[in-house]
């Protein structure tokens, strides 16, 4: 679990190996991760996008930006959280993923950062090419 707090809005993201979704021999190793934002501020917030940082275990980058988060732009009233699943296809056994969300409140547009996690296979898998 990765957690990290900004503008008393916290983040914590749980990724986990989806090794029925993976291929090796194809070179695809697929992660899912869970999202919790709780806000911790006294405002009413919506989250507006969202912008990934993906890095796979051979240094490539893929950014990826877009409205909301798995279709929806929710709106958290203050002690409120919102919980979401998404996924992330890798072509490496290994990778790290950060980011931030745009939140608006009171007509005022500021970033949430997301904490940076690893996508690691998990103990005892092995790759060999």
């Amino acid at each position: 679990m990765y957690r990290t707090t900004t503008h008393d809005i916290t983040v914590t993201v749980t990724p986990r190996f989806l090794e029925e979704h993976s291929d090796a021999e194809k070179s695809r190793w697929v992660w899912a991760y869970t999202v919790e934002i709780e806000n911790g501020s006294g405002l009413t917030v919506q989250l507006r996008s969202r912008h990934w940082h993906i890095t796979d275990g051979l240094g490539r980058v893929q950014e990826v930006e877009g409205p909301g988060v798995v279709g929806e732009q929710p709106v958290l009233e203050p002690g409120d959280s919102y919980t979401y699943t998404s996924g992330c296809p890798l072509g490496t056994p290994s990778g790290i993923m950060r980011g931030h969300y745009e939140m608006e409140a009171e007509g005022e547009t500021f970033e949430v950062t997301i904490p940076a996690f690893s996508l690691d296979l998990p103990a005892g898998e092995r790759v060999l090419n």
